[in-house]
């Protein structure tokens, strides 16, 4: 029977290769976006808690969508180039284990198999055709839970999160900047928070969790945040420090 038909493999399960690492960039993707929503939504409602010139607000947040979306990017580059070193080292060691003690490892892979539940034989003749079938991949999955499809790519993570916190932190930009300046925060606001319920329920569906509690932790951690900054501003500006 062929893999596509395979009898009980379903529709919406993840059963393709790479599918860590797809899920790596959306999650960066997700989290990219949700901090520059924040990040730079708390910059500009605080700039105009303290002023309703329009110049130092898009200065301001300017400077947080240019350094923040850079920052994104080179903190998930780091993260996942060392987690991409790790894996890449476990399967080279794999390799050179294979290569030099065959025996030992096919003894090895029954083990696991056998202490997983299989009886002795059937756990021999499962790991003699899976190394018959291909060896590395048969340990690393028994092994260690690694796909050597699944390897992550740190240009892809920070890519996708650099381009997701830009996206995100352009919507408190026109938000801030579009609005007559007696409506903008509110507006800001609004528009902010529904933006971070959608960003919630989207992680939440990723992962494949209920919505409602991490949308509602992300939403009210955003209002505290754009609270505490445009009553900080408020009060700098009504102190005469800006």
């Amino acid at each position: 029977m062929s893999a596509a038909a395979a009898p009980h493999s379903h529709a919406h399960e993840p059963h393709g290769d790479g599918i860590a690492g797809r899920l790596n960039w959306l999650r960066a993707g997700v989290l990219g976006a949700n901090d520059g929503i924040v990040s730079v939504a708390a910059i500009v409602v605080g700039v105009a808690g303290a002023t309703s010139e329009i110049a130092p607000i898009l200065t301001a947040g300017t400077a947080g969508l240019v350094g923040g979306a850079i920052s994104m990017a080179l903190g998930e580059y780091v993260s996942v180039s060392s987690q991409r070193d790790s894996q890449r080292a476990l399967i080279a060691k794999e390799r050179q284990e294979l290569a030099e003690l065959p025996d030992q490892e096919l003894q090895e892979l029954a083990g696991l198999y056998e202490a997983k539940g299989l009886t002795p034989e059937t756990a021999k003749q499962v790991a003699t055709e899976l190394t018959a079938h291909d060896a590395l991949s048969a340990h690393l999955e028994a092994e260690l839970g690694i796909n050597e499809a699944d390897v992550v790519s740190p240009w892809q993570a920070a890519g996708a999160s650099a381009l997701a916190f830009f996206i995100g932190a352009v919507l408190p930009m026109l938000a801030i900047l579009l609005p007559p300046p007696e409506v903008r925060v509110p507006v800001t606001f609004a528009a902010v928070l529904l933006a971070l319920a959608a960003t919630g329920a989207l992680s939440a569906r990723i992962g494949g969790s209920p919505a409602l509690r991490p949308t509602l932790r992300v939403v009210i951690g955003g209002a505290i945040a754009l609270a505490a900054t445009f009553l900080i501003g408020t009060l700098l500006g009504t102190s005469g420090v800006v």
